[in-house]
């Protein structure tokens, strides 16, 4: 691209700075092709050489090149020794009349490339800047932190080089560069804690700091030297030292002062993770060995970043993994997703670095960490029919929002949320609220165009000092180890529901088998007894037998619809009104009495307590309870019932004697399917359905039921709010 060439956003990112056909004028370059012929040769360098060169396409044993065997021997000898890898690099040191080089070769992918750079004479022992360098090299092994390591890193390049400035960036996620250390002349303007913008380093130049390492230029304001090539292609310069400088970024240093500079890339797993920067006021030439030193330093810096980061991640990733499986065990035991999640709500945050959490399991939502019921609800919403690829989403942008969820959400705009099960329903979501931030940048970071001394071009800036932006609307985005832990996450609750599906779909099996005996014995019933009255049989000893038939099938019908719409996600239909909960608690005991002669139902109550409650909700809640105590409870030994009320909540026990519950049984206490409860000696007509749909009643009602043991006595207890408030009000 050459200056008076149009420079817009449309090119500015495809300019080929890896052959700009130009060299830097402090030293000299030659190319051989695979014959070893001469190829390209810099237009200074039979002056630099101090002889004359063969035409292009001429061998290396020209007759030219006969003063010259050493270098020549140096060039054929590494020709075989490369093996066509590109970008391997050899230095050595060769005497030209009288006068000494560094022999920098190196292979292209087509050509063996020779960079001459002379030495001056206060640098011709190398010596000491080894030596300097292996005391750097030690100062760096000795630091534990990254900060400490940059800053280590700027003090000994400048000590080490001269340079006026020397900084340290450190790259974020969107390719901005923060400087975090910096060594500089007292009366240099310092730029420590500047952000500038990842155009300031376009595409195709990261690439090339990531390849070759080391970037100098001697002289902003020295004229490039043309490159002749033998063929229309032009030279790859990719790997090269003397590679000339775009117009743009010389463009760039002269607004910044800068007359000579130098960058050493931090590459870590293949990317551009940080750099040093190093700028002079006048131009200057950094003698090869010295630049070598500090490109050695720069890379057992980037090895002990490196090292620093996968001890950060091994630790994260270590204690996320302790989380999972505290949840997986909870969640495998448990009764469902949303009871699993609950209790390690706060653990999950701190693993994420979050600071809310929303989980969705069928129509119930659980919100945890100060985000609002009702923006949770708008964020599942919006997640269902978004439908994520591969059902994970991370985002940290407050814009990338639609405009309803950005308003409802605010002031969340991180989001990390996994997709729980195959149907895209269940959702787990983490979130970060918007990190409002003051950002010093170093200029505008904006791109405008403007005339500049080239025409009409997308000018680099033309001042650096600070400008200060204040930005909203962007969280903390989400890092690689813990969009890593979230797949994790998200592989085990895929894992452990299906194997929880698979067993609820084994259990149900088993239940519809008994449900079909169950069925099967009442219905017979009515069928001989209606054959006894047609044959004029007493309906007063008839009728009993059909009413009490058609009350178990009754029953039974009852707990399957119940189930079928927790199972599909419904819910119970809860519809509180006040009641008067102490009626109701002793009408079930009367009718718990009246029905089984010889059970003994004790009640603890006041007269009355007014509370809204669905009655017949709760009195299905109660039956029960009743049921489950009069059948599990000792013979001869009467069941309890206590009610008491607070300001807040009312708290109803049913006691029976009974030794407690085995601890492999607890965990399955509340489930739909229960094995055990099947084909029950004590229960010989049950599913096991009972608990699991008293749970949900008071679970309906915004409230609980727990299992627990007072010798002799069994308990179960529910809690109700005094207040009406269904669980969707207070969870979803």
């Amino acid at each position: 691209m050459t200056l008076t060439e149009s420079v817009n956003l449309d090119n500015c990112d495809r300019e080929p700075i890896h052959v700009p056909g130009h060299i830097q004028s402090h030293g000299a370059l030659l190319a051989f092709d695979a014959a070893l012929r001469l190829a390209a040769c810099s237009d200074n360098a039979e002056r630099m050489l101090g002889f004359a060169l063969p035409a292009l396409g001429a061998d290396l044993d020209a007759p030219q090149f006969a003063a010259w065997p050493h270098v020549t021997q140096a060039i054929g000898d590494f020709a075989q020794r490369s093996h066509g890898t590109s970008g391997l690099a050899e230095r050595s040191e060769v005497q030209v009349g009288g006068r000494v080089f560094d022999l920098i070769l190196h292979f292209n992918g087509r050509l063996v490339v020779a960079e001459f750079e002379e030495r001056q004479p206060a640098d011709r022992e190398i010596r000491p800047f080894t030596t300097l360098a292996n005391g750097a090299l030690g100062r760096l092994r000795l630091q534990r932190t990254i900060d400490d390591l940059l800053q280590v890193a700027v003090t000994e390049i400048r000590s080490l080089t001269g340079f006026d400035r020397v900084m340290a960036y450190r790259f974020r996620h969107d390719a901005s560069g923060d400087i975090v250390a910096e060594d500089c002349r007292p009366d240099v303007e310092p730029f420590l804690h500047r952000r500038y913008p990842a155009g300031d380093i376009p595409a195709q130049a990261r690439r090339l700091y990531v390849i070759n390492t080391l970037r100098f230029i001697a002289d902003v304001g020295a004229a490039p030297v043309p490159v002749h090539t033998a063929g229309a292609e032009p030279l790859d310069m990719s790997w090269a030292t003397l590679r000339s400088v775009s117009p743009i970024h010389i463009e760039y240093l002269t607004n910044m002062g800068v007359a000579a500079s130098m960058s050493v890339s931090i590459v870590i797993g293949g990317e551009l993770w940080g750099m040093i920067a190093c700028h002079h006021l006048t131009p200057m030439v950094v003698p090869y060995g010295k630049r070598m030193a500090c490109d050695v330093l720069a890379q057992l810096l980037a090895s002990n970043v490196q090292t620093l980061l996968a001890a950060d991640h091994a630790k994260r990733i270590e204690a996320a993994s302790s989380v999972r499986v505290q949840l997986m065990e909870t969640f495998v035991g448990g009764d469902g997703l949303l009871a699993a999640l609950r209790p390690h709500a706060a653990a999950l945050c701190t693993t994420f670095a979050a600071d809310a959490l929303v989980a969705s399991e069928g129509t119930e939502t659980f919100v945890h960490g100060g985000v609002s019921a009702a923006a949770g609800a708008e964020l599942l919403r919006w997640l269902r029919s978004s439908k994520p690829p591969e059902g994970l989403l991370a985002m940290s942008e407050q814009a990338k929002l639609p405009p309803v969820l950005s308003a409802a959400l605010a002031p969340w705009c991180g989001i990390l949320a996994l997709q729980m099960d195959d149907n895209r329903h269940d959702w787990l979501v983490l979130l970060r609220p918007e990190q409002v931030e003051t950002v010093a940048w170093g200029g505008r970071p904006e791109k405008v165009y403007k005339a500049g001394p080239h025409g009409m071009r997308l000018t680099p800036r033309g001042s650096f000092d600070v400008w200060r932006e204040t930005v909203r609307g962007i969280a903390v985005p989400w890092s690689a180890t813990e969009l890593e832990i979230a797949r994790g996450l998200q592989a085990e609750l895929h894992r452990a529901g299906g194997a929880r599906r698979a067993q609820v779909a084994r259990d149900r099996d088993q239940m519809l088998a008994v449900l079909g005996h169950d069925l099967r014995n009442p219905l017979q019933t009515i069928a001989m007894a209606s054959q006894l009255l047609a044959r004029g049989a007493d309906s007063a000893t008839v009728g009993p037998r059909i009413t009490r038939s058609s009350t178990h099938m009754a029953r039974l019908v009852s707990d399957l619809l119940d189930l079928s719409r927790l199972q599909g996600g419904l819910g119970l239909a809860v519809e509180p009104k006040p009641a008067d909960l102490a009626r109701l608690v002793r009408e079930a005991a009367q009718d718990v009495t009246l029905g089984h002669p010889g059970v003994e139902v004790a009640v603890e109550a006041p007269p009355q307590l007014q509370v809204p409650v669905d009655a017949a909700r709760v009195r299905q809640l109660l039956d029960n309870l009743l049921g489950n105590a009069r059948q599990h409870g000792e013979a001869g030994r009467p069941i309890v019932m206590r009610l008491e009320a607070s300001a807040t909540q009312v708290t109803l026990s049913v006691a029976n004697h009974a030794p407690p519950i085995p601890p492999e049984s607890r965990d399955r206490l509340f489930d739909a399917y229960k094995p055990a409860s099947l084909n029950n000696s004590r229960n010989p007509g049950g599913m096991g359905l009972g608990l699991y749909i008293a749970c949900e009643i008071a679970r309906g009602h915004g409230g609980t039921l727990v299992y627990e043991y007072h010798e002799p006595f069994v308990v179960f207890v529910v809690t109700l709010p005094r207040e009406a408030r269904a669980a969707a009000a207070g969870e979803a």
